[in-house]
């Protein structure tokens, strides 16, 4: 399903960071080994490399991967890219001191979550953080992906996690001019 989108631009590839993330690097909230999970072309690792940090994206789409290695080519930024399954982060063989995650979480269905979120408990060092950007239910129905609760993401988050905030946000898309209505969660592993 991922691969496919990348055959031309998919409406969540706005070329640059999303602004709520570009906030966290501004505000210095970026720093050590960054893991951009669902990286797709890349955007957030190569911001998170530009700030200093370790940079590293995985998604599971191998053309996402190769045009982010083309970007990070062309920019002359050092970040690696990995092709490989979020659910399987113990894979890497390494701990983060951050996460980024823009519009994976709110993709996988129920019986997925819990697989994802332990996976990340594997990749995130305790103390780390691991920041999320979702649609909420906030935004109307009709097309995307499932919209995330504040309780959705509590009650998965509630086993070695502590949720720190979730607060309203915009996301950009390239199909429509107005942001999707979306939640910048933050959490620290415990």
């Amino acid at each position: 399903m991922f691969e496919a989108a990348y055959a031309s631009t998919p409406p969540w590839d706005i070329g640059e960071p999303q602004p709520a993330f570009a906030a966290l690097a501004a505000d210095g909230r970026l720093a050590g080994r960054v893991l951009d999970v669902g990286c797709g072309t890349g955007e957030h690792a190569l911001m998170a490399a530009m700030a200093g940090c370790d940079a590293v994206g995985i998604d599971i789409a191998s053309s996402a991967i190769r045009l982010a290695q083309a970007k990070a080519s062309e920019r002359g930024i050092s970040a690696r890219f990995i092709v490989g399954d979020a659910r399987n982060l113990a894979s890497l063989g390494q701990q983060f001191d951050v996460v980024l995650d823009c519009g994976l979480f709110h993709v996988f269905d129920d019986e997925d979550r819990a697989p994802f979120v332990a996976s990340l408990a594997s990749a995130v060092r305790p103390g780390g953080a691991y920041f999320m950007l979702c649609f909420s239910e906030n935004e109307p129905p009709g097309w995307g992906p499932h919209r995330i609760t504040q309780p959705e993401i509590r009650e998965a988050f509630a086993d070695g996690w502590h949720v720190d905030a979730i607060e309203p946000t915009d996301l950009n898309v390239t199909i429509r001019a107005e942001p999707v209505r979306s939640w910048l969660a933050a959490l620290t592993r415990t």
